[in-house]
């Protein structure tokens, strides 16, 4: 995954080489991605307990899947936080988080039935196909494009273990008993998950990211900002080519061809509203690789 490194299944903090570390090569931008990035990663317990209540019934193999998926993501959130209190020693990664997660509680957390939103357990794989198809290239873009050493080796680590969870999702969309889903369905529930990115998680982890709780008074939230900085952010990361992984993964967890043409087509769509979200238009040269 990295310099010729494919990085193994149950890493842990311990094993990243933090004496590498060089504060000369941080970006700005890229710390606010990651400190964005950490919050919302650490949040996964919350989603652990919503998707045990959805598969409950779906045997103890998929449950402790599951249990270790959410141990996974927690791990990578609390080691984005480290790496960015090295960066940034006024950040305090868990009195940020207690502030986010105070903020951030979408209502199907809370919701005590065991229906996915999605409206079926087939839907919830896709969805949750789609969560890990960015992340996995999100933390591959991250890693080509900083130049920190121990940032690059963090965002190789957690790229890996995206990819193994998209994987796990995928098969775990197909062992569920219901019945599939019309290919139009399940084009929706993806189409569904993306347009949800526009919602208050990332927007409101990235205010929590920048803004320091002293100064909540006098900045307050507003997603459209905060929403149309973290695009900002985001385009300055991500190259065509990491939206072109994206969108084959995607394209497998509905059923397309990962090299079709709908599968294109969806590329160019995706990767103009992720410019048109950032306020800009036309494609910036340094994107085209």
């Amino acid at each position: 995954m990295l310099d010729g490194k494919v990085y193994a299944k149950g890493w842990s903090p311990n094993d990243v080489l933090w004496a590498n570390f060089d504060a000369s090569k941080i970006k700005p931008w890229m710390l606010n991605a990651i400190k964005t990035a950490a919050l919302v990663e650490y949040n996964a317990p919350d989603y652990v307990t919503y998707l045990k209540r959805i598969f409950k019934d779906s045997g103890s193999d998929t449950l402790a899947a599951i249990d270790e998926w959410g141990r996974e993501e927690s791990q990578h959130g609390k080691t984005l936080g480290r790496w960015a209190e090295m960066a940034d020693p006024s950040f305090k990664f868990d009195e940020t988080f207690a502030r986010f997660h105070k903020g951030y509680r979408p209502a199907h957390f809370a919701n005590p039935h065991d229906v996915s939103v999605r409206g079926s357990r087939r839907a919830e794989m896709i969805a949750r196909c789609v969560v890990e198809s960015g992340t996995s290239s999100y933390y591959s873009a991250i890693k080509d494009a900083t130049d920190e050493p121990v940032l690059k080796e963090i965002a190789g680590r957690i790229a890996a273990d995206e990819f193994r969870h998209y994987r796990l999702f995928y098969e775990t969309l197909h062992k569920q008993d219901e019945p599939d889903l019309p290919f139009w369905k399940k084009l929706q529930v993806a189409v569904a998950r993306v347009n949800e990115s526009d919602d208050d998680e990332l927007s409101y982890a990235y205010y929590c990211a920048v803004v320091p709780a002293d100064q909540v008074a006098t900045v307050p939230y507003v997603r459209a900002v905060y929403a149309k900085a973290g695009y900002n952010t985001t385009l300055r990361i991500y190259r065509r080519r990491h939206i072109a992984k994206l969108t084959q993964m995607v394209a497998k967890a509905v059923g397309a061809d990962p090299h079709g043409r709908l599968t294109k087509l969806a590329e160019a769509l995706l990767w103009r509203m992720l410019r048109l979200r950032a306020g800009l238009s036309g494609a910036p040269k340094q994107a085209a690789a």
